[in-house]
Parts: C-alpha cells; structure tokens; sequence
C-alpha cells in the first residue's frame, strides 16, 4: 500500500510518500518569520503557496503516479488552526480528484510511529518533546496515555522564547545549542518538575531576566541543562512506574544532542535502551504523517469528508488505537 502524507500543523508544510518497505519521498517547506515566532496567517500563507511544487516534487522522487496511492494522509491535529486548514483542504482534494480514501490522523502519534519505525523501538516509554508540545507516553490498553506533561508551554516554545530575547531568530533551539556547547560552566536556575510533569515557563522567564547579567553561553547550557534534566527525570519515573525497558525520544527538540545524551546515560544506568529516530524524522515531516495513515489504513480506518475538519486541540490520549505498533 502506498500513502502520501501532508504535515501542515505548524511552520512545516511536509509532504512524504510510503508503503511498507520504503520511504519513497519527504519533501518539506519551512515558513521562516522575518521577526517573533509563527504568525497563524504568513504561516497558511507560506503552505498554500507551496503545496503544489512539495506534491510535484515528492511525486517526482518515485516510480508511480499518485493515482496509483491508496490513500491521502493528513496532519487532522493538533496544531495551529490556519494551518492545519490548508493540509485538510489539500488532502480533501487530492482525496476526490483520485478517488482515494482520507485518512486524518494525530500528529502526536505519528512522531512516535516514525520513531518506532525508523528504529528498534517495540513499545517503548515517549518523550515527545517539540515547539508545541511536550508529554510522556506510554500505549495501555487502546491508547496511549498521557502520564506527564508540560503544565505550560512546551520546551521547544521556551526555547524559542529564550532565543528571541537574546536576538536569534526562529526557531531557536539550533542556536540556543551551539551557545551552550561553548562552556561547561552552569549557574544555578529553578528546576521546572513537577512529579512526571514539567512546567517552563518559570524557568524561561528566570533566564530571560538574567541576559546582560550573565554570558549568553552560561545562560543557555544552564537554561538546557536545568530543562532537559527535568524532562529526563520525569522520563525516568515514567519508565519505572511502567517497568518499561525502552525509551524513545522523539519531536523538534529531539534532535538536540546534549538531551539524547542525557536520556542515553539515564538508560544506561536502568539497563533500558534509547532511541532516537533520525533528524530527518524527528523535525515535522510528511512521511511520518503518510506512515501513520498507512498503519491506520491497514488496520481499516478511514476518515469521511465530514468528518474530515480540523482538531487543533486533539490530545493523543483521545485516540482509540486499533492498529498494531
């Protein structure tokens, strides 16, 4: 079976094409603010204006026609509102033009779908950690559970935030690493854990009170040493409560080396393994979004055109899953 997937939840316009043995494609076009974080509407704008030449390109990386797909997959939620309408309306065409069922599916579980398929992961305890969310997960009984959670803004929103303060533009985690890769010296900030849940806005809101005060180099290691400590340890308690031997880290953050090494080490020392899937894959991407719809479509699950609007609000813990892992 063949599947195209369109990720349109955020900055990222993905479009990626799939069956069971390969990713044929995974093309992508990133909105890039000229100042501030993602205006709604510049974003929607930036994916309308490019959907046709991602669908072309992707579709010119394989051997078959997209009358020839199964299905159309779309990123149905969670996300920014304008631009999740622009993957809908995409997919719904495409949809109807060829004739082809619509598949609408939960952005969240497809990070963690990629990442079990790109690596050796069977059923491993998540951190999803990215610019608009960041939860642990584990799959129970028909669903994955939410069993800790940002109480605020994401990491990768704090990230961003920190970034634009100290001048950096989006996004801004890329630069907040490379500054922070510079020393080894920390300074002492709040820890922003809360059993298995996390809170950053305290935190980004302390370091950004101390720019001028310290060396921005101090003040982001210390920023990430302080974040992804907690999001470890609440990762750690997870995987203890589950008696879970694997962790997988996946989401924009996820690309971070300093966090991967955290949650390395944390395995480590619990006899558990840790993966971590591609960068390719751990950034918004069409082909996660298309692999999510192929094992949806395998296990029999279509979306109706009335059926087929928008969730920007749609947790992963609503999702019945009916479809093996």
């Amino acid at each position: 079976m063949k599947v195209l997937g369109i990720e349109s939840t955020a900055h990222t316009l993905g479009i990626g094409i799939v069956d069971e043995e390969e990713i044929h494609a995974n093309v992508k076009s990133m909105f890039e603010p000229e100042e501030g974080g993602i205006h709604p509407r510049k974003a929607s704008e930036h994916h309308y204006q490019h959907a046709l030449e991602k669908i072309n390109e992707a579709e010119a990386k394989t051997d078959f026609q997209l009358e020839d797909l199964d299905a159309i997959a779309f990123s149905q939620g969670p996300g920014i509102p304008q631009c999740l309408d622009v993957g809908a309306v995409l997919a719904r065409t495409l949809s109807k033009k060829y004739e082809i069922p619509l598949i609408g599916v939960n952005h969240c579980l497809a990070h963690i779908s990629i990442g079990i398929r790109t690596t050796e992961a069977e059923n491993p305890t998540t951190l999803y950690i990215s610019g608009g969310n960041s939860q642990i997960l584990d799959l129970r009984s028909g669903r994955y559970r939410v069993v800790g959670e940002t109480l605020d803004i994401a990491l990768g929103n704090a990230l961003d935030k920190l970034a634009r303060k100290l001048g950096y533009p989006h996004p801004g985690g890329p630069e907040i690493e490379r500054l922070a890769e510079e020393t080894d010296e920390i300074i002492e900030m709040s820890y922003p854990i809360k059993g298995m849940d996390f809170s950053f806005s305290g935190l980004t809101t302390e370091a950004e009170r101390k720019i001028d005060q310290v060396d921005d180099e101090v003040l982001t290691n210390s920023f990430q040493e302080h974040a992804y400590s907690a999001a470890v340890e609440a990762l750690e308690r997870a995987m203890a409560q589950e008696e879970s031997t694997e962790a997988l880290l996946t989401g924009g953050v996820a690309m971070n080396s300093r966090l991967r090494e955290m949650v390395e080490l944390m395995c480590e020392q619990r006899d558990a393994e840790a993966y971590f899937p591609p960068h390719e894959f751990c950034m918004d991407n069409g082909a996660m979004i298309a692999h999510q719809g192929l094992i949806e479509l395998k296990a029999g699950r279509q979306t109706s055109i009335e059926n087929s609007s928008k969730k920007p609000n749609w947790r992963p813990d609503q999702v019945e899953v009916e479809w093996g892992i």
